[in-house]
């Protein structure tokens, strides 16, 4: 039985998403050669990644001559969006107070981030 595939990204799917957002769409080439030097990848490597990215639906293709160019579907912030949500999900309980408590106890913030942070709670309490 194969694994099961992860919804969220992994952080090879990370890196061809971060060079997609970036360049708006490419083919598997492109995408290698934006791709950092440093862990080298093969062609057959990104083009499986970029495939897996296609059934997530995190990308789509479209036909140029013999290419495929691949474009990105869902958008940096949605998927964050998505990544936090399953965060919140998976380690804290679906508590997004949970979470919260969890930065500011342990996040080592700043003066200006608690400020922010302060800034936003007041201004959601409003709404």
């Amino acid at each position: 039985m194969p694994p099961r595939q992860s919804l969220t990204l992994t952080e090879a799917e990370l890196r061809i998403m971060d060079v997609l957002w970036h360049k708006g769409s490419a083919s598997v080439q492109g995408v290698l050669d934006a791709l950092p030097s440093r862990p080298a990848l093969a062609y057959n490597s990104v083009l499986t990644t970029i495939r897996i990215l296609e059934k997530k639906g995190y990308v789509k293709h479209v036909k140029d001559g013999r290419a495929h160019i691949y474009v990105p579907v869902v958008g940096r912030k949605d998927a964050s969006r998505s990544e936090i949500r399953h965060l919140i999900r998976r380690f804290f309980g679906n508590s997004h107070q949970e979470l919260v408590l969890n930065i500011v106890e342990h996040g080592d913030l700043d003066v200006a981030e608690l400020d922010r942070l302060k800034e936003m709670l007041q201004r959601s309490e409003s709404e």
